[in-house]
């Protein structure tokens, strides 16, 4: 999604900000300051991967609170896929603490149940909190080839010429012309 934002010509902002500072501690902090939740980030017109469990169902309706007018994309896909890409995330991370011990890492515990009502719980939130306004979310499976149709329809802007980006998708880092890119990329 990022990058179609900024494809699309969004000021748009994913994980970390231009000085390098987490947006997902720069909004958690801010909400439970009692701040504009975007104090840091007014530069951004996009903001991307910014799930706060387990304050996500408050903070989403505190966004929508104090940007009344803004549009909410929900990324959904199947529960399994979510899963098994969110323990190998958490499997990377562990490593990379075994490697640098007093790097401060969060995500170390895999916990899939627990993961499983979180995924369910919020959906579940989304979906009930925009029941009588569907025209201000869009739901949209990253999985699937939901492209700029779907997404340029809903923000009402015309659609690119170019394909809708495809970034860390799992058959693709599988395929062998990624493998041999990335050997590539080691071997200089």
């Amino acid at each position: 999604m990022h990058q179609a934002f900024k494809i699309l010509g969004f000021k748009s902002v994913h994980c970390l900000d231009d000085e390098g500072n987490n947006i997902k501690d720069i909004i958690l902090n801010n909400f439970l300051a009692g701040d504009n939740i975007l104090k840091g980030l007014e530069k951004y017109d996009a903001i991307s991967d910014w799930d706060l469990a387990p304050h996500s169902s408050e903070i989403f309706k505190e966004f929508d609170k104090q940007y009344p007018d803004s549009k909410f994309i929900l990324n959904i896909r199947d529960l399994d896929g979510w899963l098994n890409s969110r323990e190998k995330h958490v499997k990377r991370n562990q490593e990379r603490k075994r490697k640098k011990p007093k790097e401060n890492i969060k995500w170390l515990k895999i916990d899939r149940n627990a993961w499983e009502i979180q995924f369910k719980n919020h959906y579940d939130e989304v979906y009930n909190y925009f029941n009588s306004r569907k025209d201000e979310l869009l739901v949209f499976d990253v999985t699937k080839d939901e492209g700029w149709v779907k997404l340029c329809t809903f923000l009402n802007l015309p659609i690119p010429t170019v394909p809708f980006p495809k970034k860390n998708v799992a058959s693709r880092k599988k395929s062998f012309f990624h493998r041999v890119l990335l050997k590539l990329k080691k071997s200089k």
